[in-house]
């Protein structure tokens, strides 16, 4: 898999949208030295997160709102800057192929319209 998720640069795309998205917050925020704000006491949340989208994959009801969020909750409940890092990168790769969805979506038209699949 390249990671275009079906379509073809769609990978490139998203990933330019998100560069120009930071280049905007730079230059209206610049440097931005806070705290995290992250804590052991979301594990709770986390946790319930977890199980949720837990469900909802195994009663067919699975969301891109159960994964992100639970991604989400997850990084905050983490307090170490390396687990930090790892957790954020996944929210930001689940926002991205999110977002590669609804391209793809957007290509493909509302079902019943869709072309059919070449050979």
């Amino acid at each position: 898999m390249n990671g275009d998720y079906g379509v073809p640069g769609s990978l490139a795309r998203v990933l330019a949208d998100i560069a120009d998205e930071r280049r905007a917050q730079d230059a209206r925020w610049g440097i931005q030295d806070i705290p995290d704000g992250t804590s052991p006491s979301r594990t709770a949340a986390a946790d319930a997160a977890k199980r949720e989208t837990s469900a909802a994959f195994g009663e067919g009801t699975l969301t891109w709102r159960h994964i992100l969020l639970e991604e989400v909750l997850e990084s905050l409940a983490e307090t170490d800057p390396e687990a930090l890092r790892t957790e954020l990168i996944q929210v930001a790769a689940v926002a991205v192929k999110w977002a590669q969805a609804l391209d793809r979506r957007s290509l493909e038209g509302p079902p019943g319209t869709r072309p059919a699949p070449q050979p």
